[in-house]
């Protein structure tokens, strides 16, 4: 049967396919469903959340480290257990996993709504971003092995628009339900919404790797440390600076975690970690991809509407607004690159260019002053648009083609904690790179973040404007250039998917002739 025959199919511990016909269609289509809302429910959590904080503070008291630990525990334990979900789904499961992440994404987020203290509230939040975590690596890992060829393509190119609109329209749902009926409401809507996901894995069929080695815990335990601390370090840079004894001692910790991990993931036979899969190669490629994605996107899209009501005359409805010429490009691209690469549009060529124009983007950006209107503006956030649309419906279809069966978890839960353990590094770089190139010129690390934060009424403000212009015009051309750099790179490891593929091909002509 050529693979242009093929049923698209679950894969099931036995390795029995689905019967052909409207049964199996019908089952994966179902598949599909489940996962993609997965998708759009926990990002929309993700990034709707802090809109939450000032009703919560009202409410429970809280400030501080408490007070924003209500999003950063989220998003932590998220970006810390999604290798680990990945992996243990190839042993045990992956819609035992997607499924566990589910129900404890429900039953905390509904405990968040009806927290009494700050404290339980964090927890409750910690908790759900464990099950988000079970959500993503787990519904990567059941759509790498459900579908296959260019029905894998356009599968993950609805994955990237779920993500998209999640990530671009949790904010506004959020402050709909904050604003109307509280932030205990906007909790138990999401716990609701995530019962439709749990009634979804009731439609999922098994799938687990042929052999069920022994679990790495050692290895495990020392990437949860490692992640726990060079995030927790980064983050702490804005407010103590890069010589901050607590910043090194978080970043020394991690960093020689990181060391510990990698000599435990070449001794074990049985990896958390397959360390193969980042030496060269399309996949090293394709994770490469999506780490320069956030580079060139995150920064932007947190941090310009900061800039755009601080140092610019924008309010915040109009800022909003501006930054749909950013967020839109994602919902609409990536089934435009789906239906291209299965046309026989190489996705090489796709990536390179989806890189591009995120660099070429970063770089428009720099007409960026304080007397910026929308119009000099909108140019710049379609080319970032694009290219991030570009790249999400292209980097988990191509990077699976290159994964083995059984490691099918364990490279999407790589993939998404790269992807959401770079989020949360870039911005917490960019942010204190701004702060850390105006403390020199406004009086002070205190004074710098609050201009970084919007807030120029420290000073002469057409002063403090034109400090904040240029630390964003350093950071943009560093951007450009990373992204330029990481571009080359990128299509160098993706380039050997071509040749790769040309072999066979040239083989199956010959065979035939």
């Amino acid at each position: 049967m050529s693979g242009s025959q093929k049923l698209d199919h679950a894969e099931v511990p036995s390795g029995a396919e689905l019967p052909p016909g409207a049964g199996g269609r019908a089952r994966s289509a179902l598949t599909l469903a489940s996962v993609l809302l997965g998708y759009l429910i926990v990002p929309m959590a993700m990034s709707g959340t802090s809109i939450a904080l000032p009703r919560i503070a009202a409410d429970l008291g809280g400030s501080g480290g408490a007070l924003q630990w209500v999003v950063t525990g989220y998003f932590l334990a998220a970006s810390c257990l999604m290798l680990v979900a990945g992996s243990l789904g190839d042993l045990f499961g992956r819609r035992r996993i997607f499924a566990v992440g589910a129900v404890l994404y429900v039953v905390s987020t509904a405990a968040a709504a009806f927290a009494p203290h700050v404290l339980l509230l964090d927890a409750a939040r910690t908790l759900s971003g464990v099950g988000a975590a079970g959500v993503m690596a787990g519904g990567g890992a059941i759509l790498g092995s459900t579908f296959e060829g260019p029905a894998r393509t356009r599968a993950f190119a609805m994955v990237g628009t779920s993500v998209g609109v999640g990530l671009a329209f949790g904010p506004t749902f959020a402050g709909w339900l904050v604003s109307a009926l509280g932030w205990r409401a906007m909790f138990g809507a999401f716990a609701g919404a995530g019962l439709l996901l749990v009634a979804g894995t009731l439609v999922l069929r098994e799938s687990s790797a042929e052999h069920r080695p022994k679990f790495d815990l050692p290895g495990t335990i020392a990437f949860v440390l490692a992640i726990i601390g060079l995030m927790y370090g980064t983050n702490q840079v804005a407010s103590a600076g890069w010589t901050s004894l607590r910043v090194l001692g978080f970043l020394g910790a991690g960093l020689l975690m990181l060391v510990v991990f990698v000599a435990l993931e070449r001794r074990t036979e049985h990896p958390v970690l397959d360390l193969a899969l980042l030496r060269g190669g399309p996949f090293a490629g394709w994770l490469l991809a999506a780490l320069t994605t956030a580079v060139g996107t995150v920064g932007v899209l947190v941090y310009l509407p900061t800039y755009l009501q601080g140092a610019g005359d924008f309010s915040a409805g109009d800022a909003g607004t501006l930054m749909l010429a950013m967020t839109l490009p994602v919902l609409a691209v990536p089934p435009l690159a789906g239906k291209l690469v299965n046309q026989g549009v190489p996705a090489r060529l796709l990536i390179a260019l989806a890189v591009a124009l995120i660099a070429g983007g970063n770089a428009w950006m720099t007409v960026l002053a304080p007397d910026s209107g929308a119009v000099q503006l909108v140019g710049p956030l379609l080319l970032i648009g694009v290219g991030n649309g570009l790249s999400a419906a292209l980097v988990d279809a191509q990077a699976m083609e290159h994964v083995p069966p059984d490691r099918i978890g364990m490279a999407s839960g790589l993939l998404n904690t790269a992807r959401g353990g770079a989020n949360a590094l870039v911005l917490a770089v960019f942010g204190a790179a701004l702060i850390s190139l105006m403390q020199s010129e406004v009086g002070g690390r205190e004074q710098a973040g609050k201009v970084a934060a919007g807030d120029l009424d420290g000073g002469s403000r057409a002063f403090l404007a034109e400090q904040y212009t240029e630390a964003w015009h350093v950071v943009l051309w560093t951007v450009t250039a990373l992204c330029v750099l990481s571009g080359l790179v990128i299509h160098r490891l993706v380039g050997s998917t071509a040749r790769g593929a040309a072999r066979p091909a040239e083989a199956a002509v010959s065979d035939e002739g």
